[in-house]
């Protein structure tokens, strides 16, 4: 062991791809394809959270109370997201989205254009883009592993998590109504 190895400034990282060094910063290539998925997948996101805030301000109905927290606690909770999106990007050395036009531009998450949905359609709306933006985050894992992008595998992770949960909650809420 060296002595940098011994202070913890350098080290073989078992747990990243065997025995190899890993670098802490990806190389020209891989920052370009991963703060483009980056800039994607912050597009659905934003998509995702002005979609699930426009449902929680027009949602009606008997279970109008319950439905109008649980969306406002899943918007909350998607745009927390965006901030980690974005400055992992310019992180790694990327650059991220810039403006409204950046976001239509990059989305694959369908806006919300339809004001006569019903609660029943608005939930089963946001459960499959929340499903659609879970395969949108193991896509993103993916290319970040392949270029051994730990810190950003691992946000993904938990991404994944909370958009499983909000799906889990929002399938079972739509298969009751």
């Amino acid at each position: 062991m060296s002595r940098r190895q011994a202070r913890g400034e350098e080290h073989d990282n078992a747990n990243c791809k065997g025995t190899k060094r890993y670098h802490r910063q990806p190389r020209h290539a891989a920052i370009n394809e991963i703060s483009e998925t980056l800039k994607q997948l912050l597009a659905d996101v934003f998509t995702l959270y002005l979609k699930t805030k426009g449902f929680h301000w027009h949602i009606t109905g008997r279970h109008f109370r319950d439905y109008h927290l649980l969306l406002d606690e899943q918007a909350e909770q998607i745009f927390g997201m965006t901030d980690d999106i974005a400055e992992r990007a310019r992180k790694i050395g990327g650059y991220t989205l810039r403006s409204i036009g950046d976001i239509t531009r990059h989305q694959r998450i369908k806006d919300a254009e339809d004001g006569s949905l019903l609660p029943r359609q608005m939930l089963s709306e946001l459960r499959d883009d929340n499903a659609r933006l879970a395969g949108f985050l193991c896509s993103a894992h993916e290319v970040c592993a392949r270029h051994n992008d730990v810190a950003t595998t691992s946000l993904i992770e938990g991404w994944i998590d909370q958009t499983e949960r909000r799906n889990w909650f929002l399938t079972e809420i739509v298969s009751d109504i």
